[in-house]
């Protein structure tokens, strides 16, 4: 039995994804995509460092060719059986893709119309070399399992809910830790601890926590500082539950905020509450990106303002918890209700040495959004 969703649950989504592969003409897709095998199967494993495909064919039949390590997981987390699992031989000089090949002979599609994942992680490009040599009348269909997973099933949204409680309480447990002096390493001990003891996951990449010149970066790079009397903190964290997540971010000023602080928390804040406003089923994603950049710019921060201002979220795999698409400028793909965005309202302001940000995730409804996390968007002075 899969560990967090039900045969139903699974069996609705295979049948999607069955009539999708028909619709666009293949006889079998080749998944690549971590997320693909979770969302059809419950196949959970960063196995997908290494060679290993899932395959879908157009009567509905799923194999998952994988290495000897992913074999029991395989068992113990996704609906398949020991019949539907394939391990290819690990022995100096094998070729998996030649594997795939004879497989896909077995399944009666080799010589059919394939279609196969190559925008992932799941596929390096040294592998994907093997599969287009072995396999080369391919045809990439990255988005046909993408698009599937974009609206979420109710049980799928219980999931994100379960994941924003846990962003929350490590929203708690950092501003519990952080004070003048404090040390980053506890801080975000504190963050990360608080998801685990909720029953939580890793989240899809590390929580980025920068203080000082480190606030104005939304990246994770390696070394800790203790914070001093009049400083900045940046955070950018997920609680993910059964893989999926609800991303936040925040600054927290230590000591008395300035001016220029007050007027960017006034930005963010009034930008984050505009893209809410945005957000309609059957709108374009461009929308949202339109409202942020309208306020950031009315506030005079057009130099300090982001490219984006948020994403997807679902259940994601290293090496990013982004699950496409992003807001940008012009972006025409239409929101469709049941879908799960992170709004981020960030500012770098490298000339001022000063960055803020302010986000949290969303659910879209029927008539607008349903924000998911607790938090208030106070300025958060330490």
């Amino acid at each position: 039995m899969p560990i967090h969703f039900d045969d139903a649950e699974y069996a609705a989504r295979q049948m999607r994804a069955t009539s999708a592969v028909r619709e666009a003409g293949l006889d079998a897709l080749l998944m690549f995509a971590p997320e693909s095998h979770y969302w059809i199967c419950g196949y959970d494993t960063f196995g997908f460092a290494m060679f290993q495909c899932l395959v879908l064919t157009a009567n509905g039949d799923l194999h998952l060719l994988t290495r000897l390590p992913d074999l029991r997981q395989a068992l113990h987390t996704s609906t398949l059986d020991r019949d539907h699992i394939h391990v290819w031989t690990q022995v100096e000089g094998v070729n998996p893709a030649d594997t795939l090949k004879a497989l896909l002979s077995d399944l009666g599609v080799g010589e059919g119309r394939l279609g196969f994942e190559s925008d992932t992680a799941g596929l390096t490009d040294f592998n994907g070399q093997l599969l287009r040599t072995a396999l080369p009348r391919l045809s990439d269909h990255s988005d046909l399992i993408r698009d599937l997973r974009r609206v979420k099933s109710p049980a799928e949204i219980e999931m994100h809910r379960r994941a924003a409680q846990l962003s929350d309480d490590a929203m708690d447990a950092g501003l519990a830790e952080t004070r003048a002096g404090a040390f980053e390493g506890d801080i975000l001990a504190a963050m990360q601890g608080a998801v685990f003891k909720g029953g939580g996951d890793y989240a899809g990449n590390e929580f980025i926590l920068g203080s000082g010149p480190g606030a104005l970066l939304v990246r994770y790079f390696s070394g800790r500082r203790h914070l001093d009397v009049q400083d900045q903190m940046t955070w950018e964290w997920s609680g993910a539950y059964a893989r999926y997540h609800a991303a936040m971010m925040r600054t927290v000023v230590i000591g008395a905020p300035s001016d220029a602080q007050c007027h960017m928390h006034a930005a963010a804040r009034a930008a984050l509450e505009a893209c809410e406003d945005a957000i309609r089923p059957g709108d374009p994603m461009g929308n949202v990106f339109d409202a942020h950049a309208k306020v950031m710019d009315d506030h005079g921060l057009r130099h300090a303002r982001m490219q984006a201002c948020g994403y997807g979220m679902g259940a994601a795999y290293n090496p990013i918890w982004v699950d496409f698409p992003m807001f940008y400028a012009g972006n025409p793909l239409p929101m469709q209700a049941g879908q799960v965005f992170f709004l981020h309202m960030i500012l770098a302001d490298s000339e001022a040495g000063l960055g803020y940000s302010l986000g949290h995730s969303v659910l879209v409804t029927e008539t607008g959004v349903e924000r998911l996390s607790r938090q208030p968007l106070d300025l958060l002075v330490r």
